[in-house]
């Protein structure tokens, strides 16, 4: 499944072409995906102006000019594609090939922006674990799909006291702490292997008693900070399966320390040790024993 990186670096593909657009019409091309489509799905969007288009965890969000709001999920499979007269370009960046086959073109925005130019956005999803779905601006916050939602891994919000508030009193490890949503927003399992090699802190270790120690709390709030900032700039993790919207890859993967290396030399400078891997509650795990104890 797409990590936040992955997802920003698609919202921020989509929006020169959403933002400020007019929807022409909606094309939508079967009843469901993951979910039913919301009733009257193409009649409510036709027309209506596209004033933001926003994220929130893994979640895109285009804000129009009235009610409703549009929540999008790309699932594990999904991606748009944009043409704009003779070009096709393909936002984001993703661990699997997203898919060309128009068999799974299951929606398709017709817009015109500000200049008068016109596109067609196409979501495609071959697995159809992707969604769609509305809700009332005014009632954003408590939807299900966003309800409950921990602090987002950027910016400034998450900083070591935060981090140890949130870790304080958990008896599970770090690891799964960090990937529960409820406390921060959109973190994966790539990217939470990273900070914890980066903040030098095991991936088995109690979360309480990694919160137990304010330094430690700062080190892996300023790793996973760091490592977040530094794949959306880079356009996500540029494996397999995310394309940007330009058609080109990212090289966030090239700067990978541990994750998908098992047995490979450990990148910290003085180690020595090499990376590997164990399975947590399903999810393979890369670590360094030697620099992570």
């Amino acid at each position: 499944m797409p990590e936040l990186p992955e997802v920003e670096t698609v919202r921020r593909g989509l929006q020169p072409v959403f933002e400020g657009a007019r929807i022409l019409d909606v094309e939508q091309r079967r009843p469901d995906l993951r979910y039913p489509f919301p009733p009257d799905f193409a009649r409510r969007l036709r027309g209506r102006t596209v004033v933001s288009l926003g994220r929130r965890a893994k979640y895109l969000i285009a804000h129009l000019d009235a009610d409703p709001v549009l929540i999008c999920h790309l699932g594990m499979s999904g991606s748009f594609r944009i043409h704009s007269g003779a070009a096709e370009t393909l936002p984001g960046e993703f661990h699997h090939a997203r898919s060309k086959d128009e068999a799974h073109d299951h929606v398709v925005f017709h817009l015109k922006d500000q200049a008068g130019e016109t596109h067609r956005v196409v979501f495609n999803d071959p697995r159809r674990f992707g969604f769609m779905l509305f809700c009332e601006a005014a009632s954003l916050d408590a939807h299900p799909s966003l309800a409950g939602l921990g602090v987002e891994p950027t910016g400034n919000a998450l900083d070591g006291p935060l981090l140890a508030r949130l870790l304080s009193g958990r008896r599970v490890a770090v690891k799964a702490a960090l990937l529960d949503q409820r406390l921060i927003a959109g973190l994966g399992n790539i990217y939470v292997c990273e900070a914890l090699w980066r903040a030098g802190i095991p991936p088995t270790r109690e979360a309480g008693a990694v919160a137990a120690d304010r330094a430690l709390c700062a080190a892996l709030a300023e790793a996973v900070r760091a490592v977040i900032a530094e794949a959306i700039e880079a356009g996500g993790s540029s494996l397999r399966d995310h394309i940007r919207t330009d058609g080109s890859l990212g090289y966030f993967q090239h700067s990978f320390s541990v994750y998908d290396r098992e047995g490979e030399a450990c990148r910290r400078p003085g180690c020595g040790g090499a990376v590997s891997r164990l399975v947590q509650a399903g999810r393979s795990t890369f670590y360094c024993p030697s620099c992570q104890a």
